[in-house]
């Protein structure tokens, strides 16, 4: 096998480690990996990662499932504007952005360094997510549940959009919105999150299955080695601190969304 392929499916470990340990994070990692690594063009690497993440997250939530950190009502509130959202965001609006996006003179914008450029910015937005690492205040874990319905059905609109652009589970935007706007306890949203990613990401593919060249033979061993990295990051997990390495994490993606926006820039 060639070496280019192993060092792809060994980041596919890393990335289900990343899970793993911090919840979050290596969905990030995924349409990287894929596009400069593997050589998958953007927009169906976005197709992949939706997978990836949405098999990865769904085997995250089952764990949380089984121990009652799932709260179903507010999943369904979020849910069904993120689901439609992002379906309709891979069914109609990904095929249907031109390419070239712009031309201005000599420069031009295709729509793959688009949609590379704005999936680099998602990652700046995680990365000082992961960076500032803020403790919760309000989080209370008995804290009773209440519903701002109309922020928490926009909110869902807003990450299902994005999600269905760049391809990335939108965690990092998931999670501050149901602690904030839903008053869940921090292990409740992280739950709740993660059974919605795993639904939105899997509904998103649904939608590029009749339009893109889909490799099921690579796509399924990259997922299959996404699942076994999550289990080892678990494990690790009651081994390293979260918030530092939550941290460093945030610091590697800042660095790696500012080189892929330098990288696509220089192609325009």
């Amino acid at each position: 096998m060639d070496v280019v392929i192993l060092l792809g499916f060994a980041a596919a470990i890393i990335i289900g480690v990343s899970l793993g340990l911090i919840g979050g994070g290596g969905s990030i990692l995924t349409v990287p990996v894929l596009v400069y690594i593997l050589g998958v063009d953007p927009v169906l690497a976005t197709a992949y990662s939706l997978f990836v993440v949405g098999t990865t997250s769904l085997v995250g939530a089952a764990n949380y499932m089984k121990q009652g950190l799932v709260d179903y009502r507010t999943a369904l509130v979020f849910a069904i504007p993120s689901f439609t959202a992002v379906f309709l965001t891979r069914k109609f609006l990904v095929p249907w952005l031109p390419d070239p996006l712009w031309t201005v003179g000599d420069v031009v914008l295709t729509k793959n360094i688009g949609i590379m450029v704005f999936f680099a910015l998602i990652m700046l937005a995680a990365s000082f997510s992961m960076i500032r690492n803020k403790k919760c205040v309000d989080c209370d874990e008995n804290a009773e549940v209440k519903f701002n319905i109309p922020m928490i059905a926009l909110e869902g609109s807003v990450v299902g959009l994005v999600t269905g652009i760049v391809g990335a589970g939108g965690g990092f935007l998931i999670i501050p919105a149901l602690v904030l706007l839903a008053k869940l306890p921090m292990k409740l949203a992280v739950g709740t999150s993660l059974l919605i990613i795993a639904a939105k990401s899997l509904i998103g593919f649904l939608g590029d299955v009749s339009n893109q060249p889909i490799d099921w033979q690579m796509l399924l061993i990259f997922t299959g080695l996404s699942v076994v990295g999550i289990f080892i990051g678990s494990a690790l997990s009651k081994k390293i601190n979260e918030k530092a390495l939550k941290t460093g994490f945030g610091w590697f993606v800042l660095l790696m969304g500012i080189y892929i926006i330098t990288k696509e820039l220089m192609n325009v």
